[in-house]
């Protein structure tokens, strides 16, 4: 059963996926409705869930399930990861490269490839108030209060 993202109660589970690129509009529009039609085709075992699907700053892919109605079980989730591959042929992106972080700087999402993130921080251009895209946010609730959120307040904290 598809849910409006706006409409997800705060305990929903989420699954962030980062593209290594912005979505064209064209894109966007492409895929909204493939977004809907996974999120309304979704289920566990042969259960609807109560699922949705959103793009956020043109560059993540959220999908979002209510656990409290219907858990996602393993082959859901697999099914999901499929859904998500099925996009990356389509749009030729890849939304599974984790080398990369994803910054919030003048208004828009910065990539940053890890093996350069010591240099950035040293240099100043990425401090403990610099906004993360944290992909690791595993609820709706922490999503609408805290994302991105201060480099600080996530698992970067070490690096000041």
């Amino acid at each position: 059963m598809y849910i409006p993202f706006n409409e997800l109660p705060p305990h929903a589970r989420l699954w962030i996926y980062q593209a290594n690129r912005p979505l064209t509009e064209a894109e966007q529009a492409k895929i909204k409705p493939l977004l809907q039609r996974f999120a309304e085709e979704w289920s566990s075992h042969g259960a609807g869930l109560q699922a949705s699907a959103e793009l956020l700053h043109h560059q993540f892919l959220v999908l979002a399930n209510n656990e409290t109605a219907v858990a996602a079980s393993g082959c859901s989730i697999d099914k999901s990861v499929g859904f998500v591959r099925e996009l990356e042929q389509l749009l030729q992106v890849t939304f599974f490269d984790r080398t990369r972080l994803a910054f919030l700087k003048a208004g828009a999402v910065e990539m940053v490839p890890m093996q350069e993130l010591k240099s950035k921080v040293s240099a100043g251009e990425i401090d403990e108030n610099t906004l993360y895209f944290d992909t690791l946010v595993n609820n709706y609730g922490e999503l609408q209060e805290a994302w991105p959120k201060p480099a600080g307040n996530s698992w970067l904290s070490r690096y000041f």
